[in-house]
């Protein structure tokens, strides 16, 4: 999907909203939990209750590694169940040296068909670059995250007067362009997105931790969206546990559609 696809898709749905598909088998609807396709009929359930609120669905590779391979079959036929519509970005925090990372990319944008995947800039570009070889796709870097431990390296002095995260966006944004480079800038850290905007001014954000986490989808809007809106909130379990009888999925609808409602309102004076 390119830049201007995704923006022609949040101005359409009036929606910059990202569902995550986090889906955790032990707190699945009780009526599913002895189906042994549990996750996929509640992924698929959920895509098509919420597929016309949002334009992106963020995959946690995680909890589908953790299920062993029918976990990787599974996130296989989830994302071949996203319309092609959306965003399908693989949250995996890749990240290796060259030979590596080749894999890596090629497993999630050839074998299981991602348009995006999330990357750890630690080991510099060489680690970042076959992601970003690869037309049509998105490399998503991790820049300043939602987490508590984001203090312990992201926040802390690098030299020249600039802290870490700030010499990672600085330094990241020179190898890609705001065609396939985005950024991960964690919503719990509002306070900070002007802050992040003076350095990627152009490029996407995706932003978690709006929902359980306690981030502020008001703030966000108001700190993190540029003229091409800019921005992809995350949104995860607040949306996809919402219910947990047989109509789950019309309750994960329901909520998705009130982000949305509340997004139109921002993107109305965008």
């Amino acid at each position: 999907m390119t830049k201007d696809e995704l923006i022609q898709c949040i101005r359409d749905k009036k929606s910059y909203l990202c569902v995550g598909l986090d889906t955790d088998p032990g707190k699945l609807p009780a009526h599913l939990k002895d189906d042994k396709d549990a996750v996929l009929k509640f992924n698929t359930s959920i895509i098509e209750a919420t597929k016309d609120y949002c334009c992106s669905y963020k995959i946690n590779t995680a909890f589908y590694e953790a299920m062993g391979a029918r976990g990787w079959e599974v996130m296989e036929e989830t994302v071949k169940a996203i319309p092609a519509t959306h965003l399908k970005i693989a949250d995996a925090k890749r990240g290796d040296i060259g030979n590596t990372s080749s894999q890596y990319a090629r497993a999630f944008f050839e074998t299981l068909k991602f348009d995006a995947i999330t990357v750890a800039p630690y080991m510099g570009e060489d680690s970042i670059r076959p992601f970003l070889d690869y037309r049509g796709k998105w490399t998503i870097v991790l820049g300043l995250t939602s987490n508590a431990g984001a203090n312990d390296f992201e926040m802390k002095p690098s030299g020249e007067g600039k802290l870490l995260y700030e010499r990672v966006l600085e330094t990241v944004s020179k190898w890609g362009s705001p065609e396939n480079l985005m950024f991960v800038a964690g919503s719990t850290q509002a306070g900070a997105l002007q802050n992040v905007r003076k350095y990627v001014p152009g490029n996407f954000l995706l932003v978690p931790g709006v929902g359980f986490q306690g981030g502020s989808l008001a703030e966000v809007s108001r700190q993190g969206m540029n003229n091409d809106i800019g921005l992809l909130v995350n949104v995860s379990r607040a949306i996809i546990y919402a219910g947990n009888k047989e109509n789950f999925g019309e309750e994960a609808g329901e909520i998705a559609r009130q982000y949305q409602a509340e997004m139109a309102t921002y993107l109305i004076s965008q």
